[in-house]
């Protein structure tokens, strides 16, 4: 699966083309320097997550599906603190990781201690393990991270830079 992200101004513009050729297109409001869907797709990819957002956008779901899934699932929030669907869980997973990643990036980084430190009272604040094996997946997610936010940070507002999400992660196309 073809990820386009296209460096906006207020938003990033996100366009997929599944490996069966169907697409989908997406904005993402900014949150902060960098797009939020890609360091989504670096945790994800790193760990291996099969469920998490960008493999159900590899199997054909679209984004505000899987938003939609991930509320109905039970998302732990403060206000709704019960046990996820375990359909949900991996969801869950990476985004409490990808809050993590993104805090670094706004406060000039932070080592896999200090990342472990952030995620783990995250996972268990919404009622999710942390996925296996993160301590010794993290510097190579960090270092994929880094080229990517490198090249994103240098990159011109219109620039679009492209992933490609691993066959078979997910994709039944």
């Amino acid at each position: 699966m073809r990820i386009a992200i296209t460096k906006g101004t207020a938003q990033d513009h996100v366009a997929v083309t599944r490996t069966d050729g169907s697409r989908t297109n997406f904005t993402f409001a900014k949150k902060g320097p960098y797009p939020h869907d890609a360091f989504h797709f670096f945790i994800e990819r790193g760990l291996g997550m099969q469920v998490g957002f960008w493999g159900l956008v590899a199997r054909g779901m679209e984004p505000e599906a899987v938003q939609a899934m991930a509320l109905a699932g039970g998302h732990a929030s403060a206000k709704r603190a019960a046990a996820p669907d375990p359909g949900i869980v991996e969801l869950l997973q990476a985004e409490r990781l990808v809050e993590c990643f993104e805090a670094a990036s706004w406060s000039g980084g932070a080592d896999d201690a200090a990342i472990m430190a952030m995620a783990e009272p995250a996972w268990a604040t919404s009622l999710v393990p942390p996925p296996a094996g993160v301590p010794a997946k993290l510097g190579d997610i960090r270092a994929a991270l880094d080229a990517f936010l490198g090249e994103w940070r240098d990159a011109a507002v219109n620039a679009t830079l492209e992933l490609e999400w691993p066959e078979g992660e997910g994709d039944q196309g």
